[in-house]
């Protein structure tokens, strides 16, 4: 992992945000190219938008993008560009929580705090055969408090964290845990009963509500793209998407239905029809939430916008061209 052992607190900041919900494959480009576009806190805290989100897009959980911004213009205005030294401060900043707080107290100021991730609390689970409910707060503290004394008998609390994280990850895995690796195989009472695999219990999940909509494929005569500023879900403000044929100021031409993308959010799911059409002989003037742009791929776009585009190219239909973008 290319924050390990990182000499820069900055750098283990924007990786345990990244490591939020999103798995560590997926995070390594995206770290890299990140540090390479804001190397430092000054630079991130004067990021522009489009900039910034194209730099996280793909990714997903935008407000985590906002909030390291937010988080770092604050740093700027009240301490000099300098991260906090103790988890209690790190939280009040925007976006860090009890989980990374803890993380990057420990990892770069050696504080001794215990970190409690999905993979430390199913480790911990499984040793004292725990029924709770991991998914919340009061909970994750409650293990924190059992884990103090642990973390306080160590030197290295960064490296105590980062081993529990990763005995989570790599050995106690949810599924088809490596029992005969694990170094509290001796002491786990999930094992010796061998229930493993009913702990942690999983959380209740609710239906999640389902959204449909129509976007469209719209082209110019010197083959620019139409496309749309996101606007409602604040989520995916500032990002750019196929425009959907309900919010256009005018009735495209022709329209075929060429396709269908599902995709599952955290709190919906969203199932997007396609649309191939042409533009009515008549166009009206277009505000500032339309753009007309050659390479779609210069905008940070919304993944359901880039996937489709994707699939496109793949199928024969480059969306690419050297053109100018208006």
């Amino acid at each position: 992992m290319p924050w390990r052992g990182h000499p820069n607190a900055y750098a283990v900041w924007i990786s345990e945000i990244m490591l939020q919900q999103t798995q560590v494959d997926t995070v390594r480009p995206y770290f890299h190219r990140f540090l390479e576009a804001f190397p430092t806190i000054a630079d991130l805290a004067a990021a522009a938008d489009e900039p910034l989100l194209k730099a996280w897009e793909g990714l997903g959980y935008y407000t985590r993008v906002r909030n390291l911004r937010k988080a770092a213009q604050q740093l700027m205005a009240t301490a000099e560009g300098q991260l906090p030294r103790t988890a209690e401060a790190l939280k009040q900043l925007p976006g860090i929580g009890s989980y990374t707080a803890a993380a990057i107290a420990s990892i770069c100021f050696n504080e001794a705090v215990p970190v409690v991730d999905g993979n430390v609390a199913r480790v911990f689970a499984r040793r004292n055969l725990l029924t709770d409910d991991f998914s919340k707060e009061p909970n994750r503290r409650q293990l924190a408090v059992w884990l103090q004394p642990f973390i306080e008998a160590t030197a290295i609390p960064g490296d105590f964290n980062q081993a529990m994280m990763e005995l989570g990850a790599l050995v106690c895995t949810p599924r088809n845990p490596k029992c005969e690796l694990c170094p509290l195989r001796p002491e786990c009472q999930a094992a010796q009963q061998g229930v493993q695999s009913d702990y942690p219990t999983p959380p209740k999940r609710k239906a999640l509500p389902e959204r449909k909509s129509k976007v469209v494929l719209l082209k110019n005569e010197t083959g620019e793209l139409l496309v749309a500023r996101h606007l409602g879900e604040r989520l995916l403000e500032g990002f750019w998407e196929l425009p959907h044929v309900d919010k256009l100021p005018f009735k495209p031409s022709a329209p075929k239905v060429c396709g269908t993308h599902r995709q599952t959010f955290s709190h919906f799911r969203q199932t997007l029809t396609l649309v191939s059409a042409k533009l009515p002989k008549k166009m009206p003037e277009l505000g500032a939430e339309y753009c007309w742009v050659a390479d779609p791929t210069t905008l940070p776009l919304t993944t359901a916008t880039r996937q489709i585009l994707a699939s496109l190219e793949e199928k024969g239909e480059p969306q690419r061209k050297k053109a100018r973008t208006k």
